[in-house]
Order: structure tokens, then C-alpha cells, then sequence
């Protein structure tokens, strides 16, 4: 298949067998490690994968330097973190669609694994990033934890099948870690968003899931008791009760996240830190990063 991969990775000997495994279809995989401690790079080596080494800024950072600076065999790159796995239909839609395809991208929805579970409901499926582009033509910017694409929407396509994400396959306690980390730069983008004073009512109701999805996400950062709201959300009007037992734990952890970003953002607010960031001036129908979601 003429496409190429990249996939960005940190300690993640655990994690990268599947996914590997599931990309051995393709004669060209790159990993852009952050100078891993485990056995990530002989892992990553030993399925045939280049390792190039980059200290993490941000998502965005790390896929642009590897797009600007590396060289790919195919036009077409897809874009993974360690923890995700593509499918065989993924790949047979990847395999059928790209031939004569006028897009320069396109979105493509995850399935949210936690507890050997698929949730359907609290984890909102379908949504969407843009995982798969057009070397010359797809570049990203940071927002909050992740990253967007810079591209016209008009150029970029959907795919229906998905990735499965395994957000949690390191426990609970290095998702906690890990989300402290994210709350942080989450807590600054809304407080630049606050600041903006822009409050996204068109696109609230946008045609477009994907416009509506980031709207509602900006929106939130105006309104009270936002981890209850999310957890309600979630839970309730997401269904999310009907994942069971996983999707109910899930959506507290989300609720949790939420309560992360509030504390952070009041603590800013109240001169404990003062966040550094400008918030992107970004109106394009553009994906966001994951957050375990």
C-alpha cells in the first residue's frame, strides 16, 4: 500500500507490539521517540521501524518537525500514537479509498477501549481526528493538549471505519499522570479562549459534528459546575449508562479531568501561575487531540 507511518511514542514497550503489529502491511514506519528509558526503540526496531529521537514539546510540534524534516517513501502519511491500533478494515477502506482521491485528508473516527470494552456511548463515537494527509499538504497547530490541522475543510474527506485507542492500557495511575499534564495546557487554552471573548454560537450549531463537537467544548469553559455537567453529559444525555459498569467508571473520569482543568484555570486566574499562551486564531473545521477520549 503506498502510504506511510508515523507514530509518536515515549516509553511505550507495552503499547507497541499492537500497534506495530497491526501496521506490518506497510514497508514504511517511522517512530519519533522521546527518548524512551524502556525497550521502545528495540521494539520499534525490531518490527522494521526507523527511529528518529525528538524531545516532546507538543503533538503538534513533534508530527510537524517529522513531516518537514524526514523523509517519507509515500505522499500519504498516517499518523498514530503508540496506544492506537488499526484495524483490517480500516486498512481495506485506507486501500480502496486513496486511489484518485481529491482530498488532501481525511478524519477518522476511534473506538475508545477501557476495560476490554468498547464504549460506544460515554466516549461519544463517532469522533473524529485527521489522521491520514498528504505530506506536502497537511500540517498541524497545538490547541489546549492537542493538536488541529492547518487545511481547508473543503480538502478534507471522512473515513467510516475506525482505529481502536487504548488510552488506558498503562493503568489508571499513568492516565492520571498523564492528564494532570494535559489539564494544565487545557486550563491555559480556556483562559486564552475566555479572554478572546468569542463564544462559539455559530458553530454550535454548525452542520457539522465535528464544528459542533469543538464548539460545545469551547462553550463549556463560560459555563458553572462544569465536571458535573460533563459527568451528566456523558452519562446521561450521551447514554453512556448503557456501556455499563466501564462507562459509568469512565465518565467519572472524565468528570475528574474536568475538575482538573477548573482548579488550574481558578488557580491562574488568581495569580498562582500565569499561563504563557496565545490562543490560535483557528475557524477551519479542524480535528482535536484526544484526551483518553
Amino acid at each position: 500500500m503506498s502510504v506511510s507511518v508515523l507514530i509518536l511514542a515515549h516509553n511505550e514497550e507495552k503499547n507497541l507490539p499492537g500497534c506495530l503489529g497491526a501496521v506490518q502491511w506497510c514497508a514504511d514506519v517511522v517512530l519519533i521517540d522521546d527518548f524512551s528509558t524502556d525497550r521502545t526503540v528495540e521494539v520499534a526496531r525490531s518490527f522494521g521501524a526507523r527511529v528518529v529521537h525528538r524531545a516532546f514539546d507538543d503533538f503538534a510540534s513533534q508530527r510537524n518537525f517529522a513531516l518537514d524534516n524526514l523523509t517519507f517513501r509515500h505522499e500519504w502519511v498516517l499518523h498514530l500514537d503508540a496506544d492506537e491500533v488499526v484495524t483490517p478494515e480500516l486498512r481495506g477502506e485506507i486501500e480502496t479509498t486513496l486511489p484518485g482521491s481529491t482530498y488532501d485528508a481525511f478524519r477518522v473516527p476511534s473506538k475508545l477501549i477501557f476495560e476490554g470494552k468498547w464504549l460506544k456511548h460515554a466516549a461519544t463515537y463517532p469522533t473524529y481526528q485527521v489522521r491520514l494527509g498528504r505530506k506536502p499538504a497537511l500540517r498541524f497547530i497545538q490547541v489546549g493538549h492537542g493538536q488541529r490541522e492547518l487545511l481547508d475543510p473543503q480538502r478534507i474527506g471522512t473515513l467510516r471505519e475506525p482505529y481502536l485507542h487504548f488510552p488506558f492500557s498503562k493503568g489508571l495511575e499513568e492516565w492520571f499522570e498523564k492528564h494532570d499534564r494535559y489539564s494544565t495546557e487545557d486550563a491555559k487554552e480556556g483562559l486564552a479562549l475566555r479572554k478572546s471573548e468569542r463564544i462559539p454560537l455559530r458553530q454550535l450549531f454548525s452542520g457539522d459534528a465535528t464544528q459542533r463537537r469543538r464548539a460545545l467544548k469551547d462553550l463549556s469553559v463560560w459555563l458553572p459546575m462544569r465536571p458535573t455537567l460533563r459527568f451528566l453529559y456523558l452519562l446521561v444525555l450521551r447514554r453512556g449508562f448503557l456501556d455499563g459498569w466501564p462507562g459509568f467508571v469512565y465518565c467519572r473520569l472524565m468528570a475528574a479531568y474536568e475538575r482538573m482543568i477548573v482548579q488550574k484555570m481558578r488557580k491562574f486566574e488568581s495569580g498562582g501561575a500565569t499561563p504563557q499562551v496565545e490562543r490560535a486564531e483557528d475557524t477551519r473545521d479542524s480535528s482535536g487531540g484526544s484526551c483518553g477520549q
